[in-house]
């Protein structure tokens, strides 16, 4: 599909908004990136992850524990994802430039493709987001109905009910498929891939190799292979069910729009600040638990107004963004606790399978 165009709108609430958050970095003479608190995670995740996979591997505990250990392993994998990886690819990690590289690297240690994810997420995904046929975030065709505008099968009126056990094999499909189906094909849906280089193949296929070799093949040689797939299947139901839970919260819910682009000038109604708040949502901001482990990542709506900016500072400028979409009578669409959030995604998968 052609690529929609946003309204030029009242730029006036997008001057203003960007004004006063800017302003707070400088007043608070501040940088917009990381500070100690997410350096500290980049150091404290990675040794984790580290840590437990020795332990599993090397020391092998009682088969129950060993399980267990797997699926925190799985927590460890989404919670390196949350904070260091996702902040590394948005430029937000680190005022300097080789360290936002490592930062989005690990996304490739851990069985992904930093070059993917960042066409995937960081040019289609934040630029369009919600736009059916565009966002690959809302594209589960034909498992799962996201948005009113695709294609209804019988079985979407179950998906409110099936969609806990798909979402658990998000981390599997992803490593073992998605990333292969957008090299191979050359696109993410229907958008062409940035050219890649030489350098870009190399570090594709070096990283999966590597993953595979730490992850599959030197635990089947120790244990055996079901030993290991039981594992394994522990790690990755429980980390791609996180992974997808926490996403889909942030623009899959009842109060959330799917715009549409008009069919003959492909212009959308609203500018893309507002776009942006139309199709994105909070969730649990005054969890401190869940805003540690998803990485702000429950502060979605600045997160996308935002992206340059560490998720360290969503809970300060939230206030900032809350008190101008007032003032200019814009929606900001934030629910207190995550139970809600889920009941809202819940209710939302229901509407658009029952359609």
């Amino acid at each position: 599909m052609a690529l929609p165009k946003f309204s030029k709108g009242n730029n006036s609430f997008s001057h203003e908004l960007k004004e006063r958050v800017y302003q707070y970095f400088e007043d608070n003479k501040i940088a917009s990136t990381g500070n100690a608190e997410l350096y500290f995670k980049a150091i404290f995740l990675p040794l984790l992850y580290i840590g437990t996979y020795v332990h599993i591997v090397f020391f092998t505990p009682p088969t129950l524990w060993a399980l267990l250990e797997c699926a925190f392993l799985g927590l460890v994998v989404a919670a390196i994802g949350f904070n260091i990886m996702h902040d590394g690819g948005h430029g937000s990690f680190s005022t300097k430039p080789w360290l936002n590289r490592i930062a989005f690297f690990s996304l490739n240690l851990l069985g992904g493709s930093a070059f993917m994810w960042n066409m995937k997420h960081n040019v289609i995904h934040h630029a369009y987001t919600n736009i059916d046929g565009l966002d690959d975030d809302i594209d589960a065709k034909p498992f799962l109905r996201m948005a009113p505008t695709q294609p209804k099968l019988g079985m979407h009126k179950y998906q409110h009910i099936y969609f806990w056990f798909l979402y658990c094999l998000l981390y599997m499909f992803w490593v073992f498929f998605t990333d292969y189906k957008k090299y191979f094909r050359k696109k993410v849906g229907d958008i062409a891939l940035k050219k890649m280089s030489t350098q870009d193949h190399i570090i594709f296929w070096a990283s999966k190799a590597f993953f595979y070799s730490y992850i599959i093949v030197f635990p089947i040689i120790k244990f055996g292979f079901f030993p290991w797939l039981a594992g394994f299947l522990a790690l990755a139901l429980t980390g791609g069910f996180v992974l997808s839970i926490v996403f889909q919260l942030a623009h899959t819910v009842e109060d959330a729009s799917f715009p549409v682009p008009d069919a003959l000038t492909q212009k959308l109604d609203d500018e893309w600040t507002v776009h942006q708040l139309k199709t994105t949502a909070n969730f649990a901001t005054n969890n401190k638990i869940i805003n540690w482990y998803v990485g702000g990542l429950n502060f979605q709506v600045e997160h996308h107004l935002f992206p340059k900016i560490s998720h360290v500072h969503y809970p300060a400028i939230s206030k900032i963004v809350k008190k101008t979409c007032e003032e200019f009578g814009v929606g900001y669409i934030e629910y207190p606790k995550m139970v809600n959030a889920i009941a809202s995604h819940v209710a939302h998968l229901k509407m658009v399978g029952n359609a």
